[in-house]
C-alpha cells in the first residue's frame, strides 16, 4: 500500500514539473492610470485569466509602462491603453507596434474608431454606438429618460450577475463601463492565448482581428468590426434600473446597427 501511495506521489510530482517547466509566461502591457474603475477591472481579468491559466500551465501578468516608455519598449503579446485620444493613435502608429494588438479600454471616442488603424482594437462602446441605440430606443419610448450604457451592476442575464458578484466581493464597488471594458480586454487576450496556446503579439492580433468570438457574458458571441471596435449589445438605465437592451426589438441590422461598421476613409 505504502508503494502505490509513494508512486501516485512520485507520478503527481513529476506531472507538476512537467506543467511549471512548460508553463507559458504572458506579460501583457498597460499604459494609464493604476487607479479607479479602469484599473479595478484589469485587475479583475488578471486574477480570471490566471485562475483559468493554472490548468492550462499559463500564467499572465499585467505590466504597467509611462507613455514614454512605450516607445521603445519590446511588448510580447498586447499593449492595454487608457490615454487621450492623440496619445492613443500616437502610440499605435509606432512602427516597431505595427503589428501588435493595441487596446483601447476606456475611451468612447468615434474619431479613434473612424482611424481604422490595423492594430487599434477599442472594447468600451463608442459614442455613436450610444446615441443610436438611444435613437432606437426613443423611437420606441419617446418619453423616456434612460441612457445608454456598456454595463451596469444590475445586469443579471448571461452569467453577468456572476460577473458583477465577483467584482463587488473582490473590489467592494460595484462594476461599471470602464471597469467591465478592462475586464473584456484581458479576458480576449487571455482567451486567445488559451485558444492559440501562443502568446506572441504577431499571432494574437490577426486571430483577434478575424477569429475571436469573445463571450463578455453579455449573451452574444462578440467579434471585432474593420473598425476596431467590439460588437457588443447595450443597456439603456433609467433611475439606476436597466429598462431595454439595444439593438432595439425590431431593429434591422443586429449589432451592426449599432456605430460605424466599417472603415470609411
Amino acid at each position: 500500500m505504502k508503494t502505490i501511495k509513494y508512486g501516485l506521489m512520485v507520478i503527481l510530482f513529476l506531472a507538476a514539473q512537467s506543467v511549471w517547466a512548460h508553463t507559458l509566461h504572458v506579460k501583457i502591457h498597460y499604459v494609464g492610470p493604476t487607479e479607479g474603475s479602469t484599473w479595478l477591472g484589469l485587475q479583475q481579468g488578471l486574477d480570471e485569466a490566471n485562475l483559468q491559466g493554472e490548468f492550462l500551465g499559463q500564467e499572465y501578468e499585467i505590466v504597467p509602462i509611462t507613455l514614454a516608455a512605450a516607445e521603445t519598449a519590446h511588448i510580447n503579446t498586447a499593449l492595454l491603453i487608457a490615454l487621450s485620444v492623440e496619445d492613443i493613435l500616437a502610440v499605435a502608429a509606432l512602427p516597431h507596434l505595427a503589428e501588435v494588438p493595441i487596446i483601447n479600454v476606456q475611451s468612447k471616442a468615434d474619431s479613434l474608431r473612424t482611424a481604422c488603424m490595423p492594430n487599434l482594437l477599442h472594447t468600451p462602446v463608442s459614442n455613436k454606438m450610444q446615441q443610436d441605440a438611444l435613437a432606437q430606443w426613443l423611437a420606441k419610448e419617446p418619453d423616456s429618460k434612460a441612457q445608454p450604457q456598456g454595463w451596469h451592476h444590475t445586469f443579471r442575464k448571461f452569467a453577468a450577475s456572476q460577473l458583477n458578484g465577483r467584482f463587488k466581493k473582490s473590489h467592494n464597488v460595484d462594476m461599471d463601463d470602464n471597469a467591465w471594458a478592462s475586464w473584456a480586454a484581458v479576458k480576449v487576450l487571455s482567451d486567445t492565448v488559451a485558444r492559440l496556446k501562443d502568446s506572441e503579439a504577431s499571432v494574437v492580433l490577426p486571430f483577434l482581428r478575424n477569429e475571436i468570438a469573445f463571450d463578455g457574458q453579455k449573451g452574444v458571441g462578440s467579434t471585432f468590426r474593420e473598425t476596431g471596435q467590439l460588437r457588443q449589445i447595450l443597456l439603456l438605465v433609467e433611475e439606476d434600473k436597466i429598462v431595454a437592451e439595444a439593438p432595439i426589438r425590431g431593429t434591422t441590422g443586429g449589432l451592426d446597427s449599432l456605430g460605424l461598421v466599417s472603415c470609411t476613409k
